[in-house]
């Protein structure tokens, strides 16, 4: 009997289905090894680990022995990445040192695959490799380095900010992006400027065009609409009201002649398939999901042979992958939208030794509303993310789009003789797509007509507006800007952005709020310090250049421990010296000037609004030795409940966490929705009972197919734990 060992259940079916009977697929369901829960877990002389089988993979473990014991080749059929060879290498450490296993001569394997097709399955066990320790190594001086920082580190916050803080190697320096920007939206100083936007038409007509500041969507045959670029030879750049009082009553009798018309054709090119990064990016700007949802919803996918594997920085597609979709694009869209060589995109990332191949669907055939049928845990997210990487995959190989686009100059002069304008220059923009190619599956754009004009032709003034606007902050990151900007500064690694996001929302030191990231009072308070006491180590370029030493290290070029020992030994001297001699930070309080209702009257304390894990929230100025809390309720202003116009809407926090907006008379009123609502909002009860039936049903599906599910593991972690708590035995590694 042949065994082969995956991490996934799902994928252990999918496989199971491909192979022959001589073959057993078992899963190892992530991990069953990895540093200790409690304590560093790393000699800090040597830097060797200290690894430990995880309590709740006991039981997985047994089982994998068992079948191991009738087994004479076991393939270790991991994911093909860092992660996944470090799994199959701890599997492979567990099964040979086995007692029960030392006298059975077995052959271990390593089986790689990008998708799990049963062609791609079948091709992996008849061409099998062996462990690649560089790959290893490099998952091995992540996870030390991260251990050091972690645990090191953190305990230095404790000490000089507040207890229960902690940082990361990665975390701390993509919350110092944030921090960043935080620090310039609230050093931002708005400055005035105008625009001066108007209507032309090619005969003499006075028609309103401009409403509340916008054109209307659809003008009259033969209107241009444009902006003054130039005033009196010097391009028009108005800071104040003054700057275009003169502009105001000069245009509406002024001259305007068409001083040049330029018609060029361009192409756009279709975009590559797409990566880790480049389909967290998409996903987030779409459909507003966040890395980890997107990883999710794509980890579904691949392990339901549906995508290639979906953490790789490659845009590369196979010759294979490309055939499939010529023939497919001949067939469905006809020969104009094929172009006459295979289109190929070169990979931006600095090392893609990983990177096998973009993200693609396995088989072309399968549009998204098909997906629904493959699983009964796909939804129409799924249906979503799969339709994406659909139309990216066939669009990336598939003729440009070509646009027709017209400049057009204007030039005004005053026909009052006193104006102090002499003379004026309007700027006419438009784009018309001539043939769609590759947009075909992404329109999303409209033309910008233009009437037919020529060179020399009067215009006719019909209307204008003049803005008053002001210069705006940095925006906000959001998880598409956020992870750009992870990328492009070589901080983390596609595969690791989603939750390096995760774990910075989750310790309480940025806020996603209506889908932009806020760093808390806590998260500048830790970044400031971290900056302050620890430079080296938050600086962007040597955490880029880690990343590219770990790169360096799954390439064979350096060993592991020399590159984590030249990390570690000047953090080590330089937390020592932190330890001992930095200040301590307070985390900044909004006063509120009340009285607290514990000690107020007795110790004079007073009410300050302070920032958690979990929000704001309301304490005694004299904590911790007035212990007084209250919990503040956000609010909507000027909306009231939809439901029963009664109520104020509030801003809660479900457990996971993720903010959803509710009655202020709940449990009298029990409307709830993950959306904010509008002001003048209604839904009636009819509407309402309809949505918690829908509400109730998915539920429902959701809860049968956790059923379905093995509850062994989650017991044995249980009884596991519920044994050793009394006892408080030490670890290994902290004995």
């Amino acid at each position: 009997m042949q065994l082969v060992i995956v991490e996934s259940p799902t994928k252990a079916r999918k496989l199971s289905g491909y192979l022959g009977k001589d073959f057993r697929v078992e899963a190892s369901v992530g991990h069953i090894r990895d540093l200790p829960k409690s304590g560093l877990g790393v000699d800090e002389e040597s830097l060797e680990p200290t690894y430990e089988v995880n309590a709740d993979k006991k039981k997985v473990i047994s089982k994998l022995k068992s079948e191991a014991k009738n087994a004479d080749i076991i393939y270790l059929a991991t994911d093909p990445d860092r992660e996944g060879e470090a799994i199959a290498w701890h599997i492979q450490h567990v099964l040979e040192n086995d007692t029960s296993l030392k006298k059975k001569k077995i052959e271990y394997k390593r089986a790689t695959f990008h998708e799990i097709t049963k062609t791609a399955v079948t091709k992996a066990i008849d061409n099998p490799s062996t462990i690649n320790m560089d790959l290893v190594d490099a998952q091995q001086a992540r996870r030390v380095l991260d251990r050091l920082v972690g645990y090191k580190v953190s305990p230095v916050l404790w000490k000089k900010v507040r207890r229960g803080l902690s940082a990361g190697r990665v975390q701390s320096v993509a919350l110092r992006l944030l921090a960043e920007r935080e620090r310039e939206i609230e050093a931002f100083i708005p400055e005035e400027y105008w625009e001066v936007d108007v209507a032309l038409a090619k005969d003499q007509r006075s028609e309103t065009i401009f409403v509340d500041g916008k054109a209307s969507e659809s003008l009259p045959e033969g209107t241009v609409l444009g902006k003054v670029h130039t005033l009196n030879g010097k391009k028009f750049e108005p800071k104040k009201e003054a700057d275009i009082t003169d502009l105001q009553e000069v245009m509406p009798t002024a001259a305007y002649t068409i001083s040049t018309v330029e018609r060029k054709e361009r192409k756009r090119q279709s975009l590559p398939p797409f990566t880790t990064s480049s389909l967290q990016q998409k996903a987030a700007t779409s459909f507003g999901y966040s890395g980890k949802k997107t990883m999710q919803l794509a980890q579904n996918l691949y392990e339901e042979g549906l995508i290639t594997y979906h953490r790789t920085d490659s845009t590369n597609l196979s010759t294979q992958a490309t055939d499939m979709a010529r023939d497919y694009i001949l067939a469905g869209f006809g020969k104009p939208y094929l172009p006459t060589q295979v289109r190929s995109f070169s990979t931006k990332s600095k090392n893609a030794q990983e990177a096998h191949e973009a993200i693609r669907v396995t088989d072309i055939s399968i549009i998204g509303s098909d997906i629904i049928a493959k699983s009964t845990k796909f939804s129409e997210q799924h249906v979503k993310i799969y339709s994406l990487i659909w139309n990216r995959y066939v669009a990336s190989q598939m003729t440009h789009a070509l646009y027709e686009q017209t400049a057009i100059s204007i030039e005004f002069q005053p026909t009052i003789a006193s104006a102090t304008v002499k003379n004026g220059e309007v700027k006419v923009n438009g784009s018309i797509l001539k043939f769609d190619g590759w947009t075909r599956l992404f329109p999303n754009r409209e033309d910008v007509l233009l009437p037919e004009v020529s060179e020399g032709e009067t215009l006719f003034h019909t209307d204008s507006f003049f803005a008053q606007k002001f210069t705006q902050p940095p925006s906000r990151y959001n998880d598409a800007s956020l992870i750009k900007e992870l990328e492009k500064r070589g901080i983390g690694r596609p595969s690791t952005y989603a939750s390096i996001i995760s774990v910075i929302v989750d310790r309480g030191y940025i806020e996603r709020k209506e889908k932009r990231f806020f760093t808390t009072a806590v998260g500048l308070t830790v970044s400031d310090f971290l900056i302050e006491n620890f430079p080296e180590f938050m600086e962007y370029e040597f955490t880029a250049e880690m990343e590219e030493d770990l790169d360096r290290i799954a390439l064979g070029k350096k060993e592991w421990k020399a590159v984590v020992r030249s990390f570690y030994t000047p953090l080590s001297k330089k937390i020592e010296k932190v330890t001992d001699s930095a200040e301590r930070k307070q985390i900044p309080v909004e006063e509120t000037g009340e009285k607290c209702p514990k000690c107020g009257d007795t110790e004079g304390g007073k009410i300050v609004i302070r920032s958690g894990k979990f929000g704001k929230f309301k304490s005694c100025n004299k904590f911790p030795e007035c212990k007084f809390t209250e919990n503040i309720n956000e609010t909507v202003d000027g909306v009231k409940c939809p439901l029963c116009h009664e109520g104020a809407v509030i801003v809660k926090n479900s457990r996971w966490g993720k903010a959803f907006f509710g009655c202020g008379r709940y449990p009298d009123c029990d409307w709830a929705d993950w959306k904010k609502p509008e002001l003048g909002m209604t839904v009636t009860k009819e509407e309402w009972a309809k949505k918690q039936a829908e509400r109730a049903e998915r539920k429902k599906k959701w809860l049968e197919s956790r059923a379905k599910k093995p509850a062994a593991k989650k017991t044995t972690a249980k009884k596991a734990t519920a044994k050793k708590a009394p006892k408080k035995k030490p670890t290994k590694a902290t004995k």
